[in-house]
């Protein structure tokens, strides 16, 4: 394995903290509602859409891709945060890395397991969209508005992330 490699790791809360929120319903609801027959988990995310934008949803379909997965390019979103929720159960990959003074540092790779979404952290770098299997379909949660919310960042090499 060479020093551009990354093994993905399991989604958990606790790793994914420093990037962004693991969406999923984990333990106890934190009230019944519906008459009972609905348990809801509230407040997962820290939403954050900045001044001047607001919140939108919209659907995204992308095409899927296998690991080894070459890595070339991370992207962050300065204005605001973003959500992915799977409209599947399918497992997907999520790419972080660290900010290491306006750069990216070190990336990192999560497995998603079944019935879990993640939101990134305003000015998170984070790869894109990876859905490892067909359909590729996802509700994101993100920022609308006129001014300019998006960065990528291309490595001079890039990282290959296995299993």
């Amino acid at each position: 394995m060479s020093d551009r490699t990354i093994r993905t790791e399991p989604l958990t809360a606790e790793a994914f903290a420093p990037f962004g929120d693991v969406l999923e319903v984990k333990g106890a609801p934190d009230r019944l509602i519906n008459q009972d027959l609905c348990g809801r988990y509230h407040d997962r995310a820290r939403l954050d859409f900045g001044t001047g934008g607001r919140a939108g949803i919209s659907l995204f379909d992308a095409v899927p891709r296998a690991l080894p997965y070459t890595l070339d390019m991370v992207e962050r979103h300065p204005e605001g945060s973003q959500a992915f929720l799977p409209m599947t159960a399918a497992p997907f990959l999520v790419i972080v890395a660290p900010d290491a003074g306006g750069l990216p540092g070190t990336p990192r790779a999560f497995l998603t397991a079944p019935g879990q979404g993640v939101n990134y952290h305003r000015g998170t770098w984070h790869g894109v969209l990876t859905p490892l299997s067909a359909p590729g379909l996802f509700a994101v949660v993100d920022r609308i508005g006129t001014t300019p919310n998006l960065e990528e960042h291309w490595f001079a090499a890039p990282w290959t992330v296995v299993d």
